[in-house]
């Protein structure tokens, strides 16, 4: 027979208000049920901690995997701009040296006050050290990438005033070249030239201040430099001449003409036609007497004709 168990449910006087009778086979159910809930629960909520606990750890190393790529990234990016900045450097001393060069070619020498490129006495910065390994702090390698990049920019800054003298130089060189005769005035053959001869009109020993060109009357004469017409007009034994000022204390002039195309205080440009050939003044015929003053002094104009 099933034993039963009896359950006694008192109030606060003491009194029984209830009794309950219960089989022990129905509270042996009942205990296991409750067990086995409690145990599924228990493996239920075990289970849940372990896949947080799991799925944390999955999250954590995901985000640790993406930032240590980042800075992969970020160190490769490092090396890259530490490249560049190699790049740059080498590119500023390359035009520093190309500037020296031209400097020598057209004898322009560079101020006293202008330093060098990384300053007074400053020499050229290292390379930085782009091969440094990705798994090392590139701390050092950021620091001094600011600095070169300073330096940089004050050297570019330098080197912009540089190239600015440069072209002003060369500009004044220009116009002094663009001055200077260097072409024949016409053309023809050359019947007599420059320094001490005899006088066709007298037999006697003279210095002929020019070359003498002959040619057809009428061939064109030309501007053997720029300047400006100083001078149209008849002159003594030159016959009509033109005078040309060519500044720098260069000073042309063209003896004999038959006909000026250019007047007086008009500017010309070397290889202007300014005259036509004649035989006007002292002349044994058509030509171009062409004379090159310096500072005043006749000087050979064999040397001012490169053509």
């Amino acid at each position: 027979m099933d034993e039963k168990i009896s359950f006694y449910i008192l109030n606060y006087t003491g009194k029984t208000v209830k009794q309950l009778a219960v089989s022990r086979r129905h509270l042996w159910i009942v205990s296991g049920f409750l067990a086995f809930f409690l145990f599924v629960t228990a493996a239920i909520f075990a289970d849940y901690l372990n896949l947080k606990i799991t799925f944390n750890k999955k999250e954590v190393k995901n985000t640790i995997a993406k930032q240590s790529d980042e800075i992969l990234n970020q160190r490769k990016q490092i090396q890259k701009f530490a490249d560049e900045i190699n790049s740059l450097k080498s590119s500023l001393v390359k035009l520093n040296t190309f500037e020296q060069k031209i400097r020598v070619i057209a004898n322009i020498e560079q101020s006293s006050e202008q330093d060098s490129l990384f300053g007074v006495g400053g020499s050229i910065p290292e390379d930085l050290d782009s091969e440094l390994p990705l798994t090392e702090k590139h701390n050092s390698l950021l620091r001094e990438m600011h600095e070169q990049t300073r330096e940089l920019t004050l050297a570019s800054v330098s080197q912009e005033k540089v190239f600015e003298s440069l072209y002003e130089g060369l500009k004044s060189q220009r116009n002094l070249l663009s001055s200077t005769p260097s072409i024949r005035p016409t053309e023809g053959w050359l019947s007599s030239g420059f320094g001490y001869r005899i006088s066709p009109f007298t037999g006697l020993r003279e210095f002929h201040k020019g070359l003498d060109i002959a040619g057809r009357k009428g061939t064109e004469i030309i501007a053997t430099a720029d300047g400006v017409v100083t001078f149209v007009g008849q002159n003594g034994s030159y016959g009509k001449m033109m005078k040309i000022d060519h500044g720098h204390g260069m000073i042309t002039r063209y003896g004999h003409i038959q006909k000026a195309l250019k007047e007086r205080g008009e500017a010309v440009k070397r290889g202007d036609v300014i005259a036509m050939m004649g035989n006007t003044g002292r002349s044994t015929g058509s030509h171009l007497h062409y004379e090159v003053l310096l500072n005043g002094l006749p000087v050979n104009p064999k040397k001012y004709i490169l053509n």
